[in-house]
Order: structure tokens, then C-alpha cells, then sequence
């Protein structure tokens, strides 16, 4: 944290940061959470930012990702499951059309669904249903991402062919 023209763009662009931090969170208080964040990275990681590159973009690309990051793992941690004796109940949207998954169909009828797929497609899918990306899938599994794509996108299609009924 030794270069001052960084810090001193940094400042000079403070308000405008937390503008655009308000229009992205609509709080002020996660608006200046997020722009302290951003601050702070912007600071840790100068000696990645090059002389040639348009400080204002790079700063405003990092708080952007930063905010969805952010979002992305709040959306994750919001999943609920509530074990019920014949069903598993999701938290859905309001809107989702559904008054609870079991409106739609129970638990063992999609568990039966996929349980009659073969396991070497079953795995990857439970996986990626598990919240892991495609990367972490095939790491894990040691196989190639293009492998776990295809074994995913027959899952997919043979669990909209069985559960056809429920489209």
C-alpha cells in the first residue's frame, strides 16, 4: 500500500463509488460496506493494476464483481430444507407458482427419477445440484469439464423426459 497516485485516485473517486455502490445494494449502510471492501482489495491488489489501464474501470469492475460475489454467496447460504415425514419442502419464491414443491410433485418421485439414471451421469448431476461448478465437479471427479457438461445435459434431459408429467 506504498503508491499514493493510487490511493489519491482512489479518494478522488470515492463519491462516485458509492453512488454506484448504491445503485447496486439500495442500502446505504451495505453501500458503504461495499465500498470499503472495494477500497480495501483495490489497495491489497495495486501491484496488479498496470499504468496503462483505465484506473476508474478497473476500480468500478471490481466492485462490481465484488457485489456479486457478495450476492451470489447470500442466494447460496438462503437455501432452507425442512425435512417433513413424506416430503422435503424448499423455500421457493412467492412467485414461483407453486404453493410448496409438493404442489408439483413429492420428493421420492424425483428421487426415484434420479436414482434410475446410471450412476457414472447420476454423480455429476447430484453435484451440480449440490451447488459445486463444473470446474469442481470434474476436479473431483477426475474427469474432463466437456465430460461433466455432457453427463449433466443427459441428465437433464432424461429427468424431463421421466418427469414429463409435471411440465
Amino acid at each position: 500500500m506504498g503508491n499514493p497516485i493510487i490511493q489519491q485516485q482512489l479518494v478522488s473517486l470515492q463519491d462516485k463509488l458509492l453512488r454506484f455502490a448504491m445503485t447496486l445494494t439500495e442500502n446505504r449502510e451495505e453501500a458503504q460496506d461495499l465500498f470499503q471492501e472495494t477500497a480495501l482489495k483495490a489497495l491489497d491488489n495495486e501491484d496488479k493494476f498496470s499504468v496503462d489501464t483505465n484506473f476508474k474501470a478497473w476500480v468500478f469492475t471490481l466492485m462490481r464483481n465484488i457485489f456479486i460475489n457478495n450476492y451470489r454467496r447470500m442466494v447460496r447460504n438462503q437455501k432452507l430444507f425442512i425435512v417433513d415425514d413424506e416430503f422435503y419442502k424448499l423455500n421457493v419464491p412467492v412467485n414461483s407458482g407453486y404453493i410448496s414443491p409438493e404442489g408439483s410433485m413429492t420428493f421420492k418421485e424425483i428421487m426415484d427419477s434420479m436414482n434410475s439414471l446410471d450412476a457414472e451421469i447420476r454423480e455429476p448431476f447430484s453435484l451440480l445440484v449440490a451447488g459445486y461448478k463444473y470446474q469442481e465437479i470434474a476436479d473431483n471427479l477426475n474427469i474432463p469439464i466437456g465430460t461433466v457438461k455432457s453427463r449433466i445435459f443427459l441428465a437433464r434431459k432424461h429427468l424431463m423426459n421421466s418427469l414429463q408429467d409435471y411440465k
